[in-house]
């Protein structure tokens, strides 16, 4: 009898020293006989629970151009509804392009993502390609999906897809269409002739913004075929229109990429 009143005497002045060093403690979750003992939630002290308030749960890589060519483009592409960035390989003209879609489809800029590409093999040809539209093509918009899974989860792109929130339209296929309250994303348009260029720009609807990325000196299309570089010296006059020319400066790959890219 002794024992058991010693015991209770000992539970109690626990619950005592909890309370005071945790807030009050619920009896419901402090049984004698329990094998978990569940620590109260929301008393002020410390908590198995995170926290909301001091720390931000959700993560996102912050968006920050590496470069001054970056940040040009960047600027370009929130003042102007057409931005075309010319430069040579690895300075972030597709990455940026995709990013800034992303980023204006989560705040309700626009309603979709449409994504276009030219299906031209970089001198080799793979053959026949089976599955739909979206699997033949998958091969060749790799780039833009690699961007858009590092912005999102590749759960949410093909979330995003089956919605049809993000589209993809093969340059074959754009002509007569009218692409309104969208972000139009054209990459590598250097193998993109100049009638086919003609024709993408076209598209451009009310509420859309387009960039076009590419490297007029790293065209697949026989010399001469290309018409990257003369629409964009054409579009250059033209007061509401982004050109963008990135450099060897603004390549943010290894660095010996910005050396081959100056001897080759």
């Amino acid at each position: 009898m002794e024992a058991s009143m010693t015991k209770r005497s000992a539970l109690k002045r626990q619950t005592r020293e909890a309370s005071r060093e945790f807030g009050v403690l619920d009896s419901s979750q402090f049984i004698q006989d329990a094998k978990v003992r569940r620590l109260p939630a929301n008393t002020g002290g410390w908590s198995p629970y995170p926290s909301n308030d001091e720390r931000d749960q959700a993560y996102l890589k912050t968006l920050k151009p590496k470069s001054d060519g970056q940040a040009e483009l960047m600027t370009m592409i929130d003042h102007h509804n057409l931005v075309l960035a010319l430069g040579p390989a690895g300075t972030g003209k597709t990455y940026l392009a995709v990013a800034k879609a992303v980023e204006a489809l989560e705040a309700g800029k626009v309603g979709r993502i449409v994504l276009s590409r030219p299906a031209v093999e970089a001198g080799e040809s793979i053959g026949f390609l089976p599955g739909d539209m979206e699997d033949k093509l998958a091969p060749y918009l790799r780039p833009l999906y690699d961007a858009l899974s590092d912005r999102l989860s590749m759960k949410r792109v093909k979330a995003l897809m089956a919605e049809g929130l993000i589209e993809i339209a093969p340059i074959g296929y754009m002509r007569g269409r009218t692409l309104n309250n969208a972000f139009i994303v054209v990459d590598e348009a250097q193998n993109c002739t100049y009638v086919q260029l003609k024709m993408l720009l076209t598209r451009l609807g009310w509420h859309s913004t387009m960039v076009v990325t590419g490297d007029p000196q790293q065209s697949d299309l026989l010399p001469g075929i290309s018409g990257l570089a003369d629409i964009a010296e054409r579009l250059t006059a033209v007061p509401d229109i982004g050109v963008v020319k990135l450099a060897e400066r603004d390549i943010v790959r290894h660095p010996l990429v910005a050396s081959m890219i100056g001897v080759l």
